[in-house]
């Protein structure tokens, strides 16, 4: 095996440029590969920390009767909250939101939005409702800068909101927006209108209840509550998670579109290599080498193309992908309307795991190319040996 190494990367230096311009391809896909993934692990991180800060916390408790994707049931989705649940609410670990259906009239038009309270004094989730302070007996609200966008509301303006109270009346008041917050979760921005828990239970005629109580990451909750139903990490990402899987897939496409214009590079150049040396061949196998050991030999020069590619890859790519990590890669305007939690900069994570994987990966594949070609020397009969001759 040592002459082989020896002998196989004397004959890669012989052939100059067509060893580097494969080797030169080969790396070229191994930096290409590695900051695709890269970029895909810096969004599921940066979303899943995003969505547990604003949103999710340490997990969530929902009323049984409470289903997000249907606002039909919001009128029944709500419960009064134990002594036990108030003083965990005391202790921190605990907040509870209130959702219910309303509209509002910014400007005379007309919009549907969730209507959710919270506690302004909670700081179990990001969302600043510290600003939700009444002042002069007005109600204070307040929106995320996408809902600000699309409603055109801003800061100091007055807006009526008409809701449906449990009894079923019809009744409306006017709040005032104190405060625009900027998120990258859009779950607790779109069509959303926060006002205090408390104000908000007055006005459904609903004390002390609520629709969610969401645990903090910290302490965490871990007792069972009657009537609620718990809902971890992995159920709350469930729907990111499958987006995250989705992009994968499309990252895999990638991954082979690259291997294969790197693999076709490699299999020609073995083909072409094996067939000019014909005689050189046939010299090795008359000065005793055996079959088995030439298939060896070129197959060990086939699969150094890939060592050469991983040494140059790092040369260019170590520099280029930390650069790409300190500074991110900024996502194209518009990004941020549709739907998902994503961050105006996505900065890439890239981990031993997946650099030793794709280094792995594109050896085995690489060795495997480059033995298919030299089984056209076990077909060479001992008289052609001389001659360099291969049938």
């Amino acid at each position: 095996m040592r002459l082989a190494l020896k002998l196989a990367y004397r004959n890669l230096m012989g052939a100059k440029l067509r060893t580097w311009l494969n080797v030169f391809v080969l790396s070229l896909s191994f930096v290409v590969i590695i900051w695709q993934k890269g970029i895909i692990n810096g969004w599921d991180q940066q979303a899943q920390r995003d969505t547990k800060d604003w949103e999710i916390g340490g997990g969530q408790y929902w009323q049984k009767d409470y289903d997000p994707y249907d606002p039909f049931v919001l009128e029944d989705a709500h419960a009064q909250l134990s002594d036990a649940t108030q003083q965990s609410i005391t202790k921190g670990e605990l907040t509870p939101i209130l959702v219910s259906q309303a509209t509002v009239y910014p400007e005379g038009r007309i919009q549907n939005i969730l209507l959710k309270g919270i506690d302004p004094d909670q700081q179990i989730m990001k969302l600043p409702s510290s600003n939700l302070v009444s002042k002069n007996g007005e109600i204070p609200a307040m929106i995320g800068k996408r809902n600000a966008k699309s409603s055109k509301m801003k800061v100091g303006d007055y807006v009526t909101v008409r809701w449906r109270d449990k009894n079923g009346t019809f009744d409306a008041a006017v709040v005032k927006i104190v405060h625009v917050f900027k998120t990258n979760v859009p779950a607790v921005d779109t069509g959303i209108l926060w006002i205090p828990i408390e104000k908000h239970q007055e006005m459904m005629n609903l004390p002390d209840q609520a629709t969610l109580l969401v645990t903090n990451q910290e302490t965490g909750f871990g007792g069972s509550i009657v009537g609620w139903d718990f809902k971890d990490h992995h159920v709350l990402l469930t729907e990111f998670r499958e987006m995250i899987e989705a992009k994968n897939a499309s990252g895999y496409i990638m991954f082979l579109i690259l291997m294969s214009l790197a693999m076709l590079a490699i299999f020609d150049t073995q083909v072409l290599s094996i067939f000019r040396r014909q005689k050189e061949i046939g010299t090795h196998i008359a000065l005793g080498m055996t079959q088995r050991q030439v298939i060896v030999l070129f197959t060990v020069e086939g699969a150094m193309h890939s060592i050469l590619a991983a040494i140059l890859a790092a040369l260019y790519g170590i520099p280029l992908l930390s650069y790409q990590a300190s500074v991110g890669w900024s996502m194209p305007a518009g990004t941020d309307n549709m739907g998902i939690t994503i961050a105006e900069t996505i900065y890439p994570a890239y981990s031993l795991a997946l650099i030793v994987s794709t280094t792995l990966i594109v050896l085995i594949v690489t060795t495997i190319v480059s033995f298919l070609p030299t089984l056209r020397v076990s077909k060479m009969k001992p008289t052609d040996a001389i001659r360099g001759k291969i049938q």
